[in-house]
């Protein structure tokens, strides 16, 4: 019988080419999304690509009878992959109750469950955010969590410390966090990709959404940073790429080859790349020209950000091996497709 692992959130952006790699490696998924930031077109991609259909439940996380319902109709799951949750920095600025309730609740409930139905092991997907504005760069799993720079980053501190403290009270449960940096692009059938609800909160889909019409320009936030052009530097990763690594981190709690009962580890390139140099790149790969424009910077945005990956690397076996230029075209074509579908 295969193994069947719960993806949480298995309709959003990061969650749905993780069903992909996770169904093409052969393991059974069941997905649960309350489909708030995220639509159901994504199954259908899901399918399309691999040619199996994944189990699909609408239900909230948050909701505890509900999760007690699911949980008990499914017995088999023998892991948790856990993405649901609220991720606009922006908007956890302007409304914190939404995001400490959403994301903290439903990590609770999971790990209740997790502790009451024997489900040993979880993959969360946390975030660079933890780091808040690094001492050094590039920053390595060994840095201090500093205070976060936004409610949403301070929810992946949290829900990071209540993984932890459960797993110090309950040694059956086995967790890996997954701090990752800046997810983008998508897969390469431009089936599935990142979908933003209204306005985007993310860099990518705002240029090519600006590139196609739909936004009359793109805001460049901050050209005053202290970085070589000014503009705020990230590390941003190729989609697919991240997606695989949940799958190695799951296989290495599968296979029981975790040092610790918990471990966390970056996900990125190991590079930075500034805002404009990620225009740039869009355009070199496109061929297309963007309109932008310099306005304010953002509250709650960190000036530069990337990762140390050597432990992933080392460790999980895992390296992101797609270019900046790559994931730019994919977001390209996934934005095309988008348009023709409508």
């Amino acid at each position: 019988m295969k193994k069947q692992i719960l993806v949480t959130g298995g309709i959003g952006y990061i969650g749905s080419h993780t069903v992909v790699e996770l169904i093409e490696s052969g393991f059974e998924v069941i997905i649960v999304d309350n489909l708030s930031n995220s639509s159901i077109a994504a199954l259908n991609g899901i399918g399309e690509i691999t040619g199996k259909s994944p189990l699909f439940e609408k239900l909230d996380v948050c909701n505890k009878s509900q999760l007690r319902s699911f949980f008990e109709k499914h017995a088999g799951i023998v892991a948790i992959i856990h993405f649901a949750a609220f991720k606009s920095v922006g908007e956890s600025v302007s409304n914190p109750l939404k995001y400490y309730y959403n994301n903290l609740v439903s990590t609770i409930n999971l790990l209740h469950f997790m502790k009451e139905k024997d489900i040993p092991y979880m993959v969360f997907s946390s975030s660079c955010t933890v780091y808040g504005q690094p001492d050094e760069l590039p920053v390595s799993e060994e840095a201090p969590v500093k205070k976060a720079m936004s409610p949403y980053g301070n929810t992946k501190q949290v829900m990071e410390e209540i993984i932890s403290d459960t797993l110090a009270s309950t040694p059956s449960l086995k967790a890996i966090s997954l701090r990752y940096f800046n997810p983008i692009g998508a897969h390469p059938s431009a089936l599935i990709g990142e979908l933003p609800i209204g306005i985007p909160d993310n860099l990518v889909p705002f240029i090519t959404q600006t590139a196609i019409g739909i936004r009359d320009e793109l805001k460049v936030f901050g050209d005053d940073y202290n970085t070589p052009d000014g503009s705020a530097i990230r590390d941003y990763l190729h989609v697919v790429d991240l997606a695989k690594a949940h799958v190695v981190a799951l296989q290495r709690l599968l296979n029981k080859q975790n040092k610790e009962n918990y471990e966390v580890f970056n996900l990125g390139t190991g590079e930075g790349v500034s805002v404009l140099e990620a225009i740039k790149s869009f355009e070199r790969a496109t061929g297309e020209k963007l309109n932008y424009k310099i306005v304010d910077k953002r509250p709650g945005d960190i000036e530069k950000l990337w990762g140390d990956t050597s432990l992933a690397n080392k460790e999980l076996g895992w390296k992101a091996e797609k270019s900046l230029d790559d994931a730019m075209l994919t977001a390209w074509k996934w934005e095309n497709y988008l348009q023709k579908r409508k």
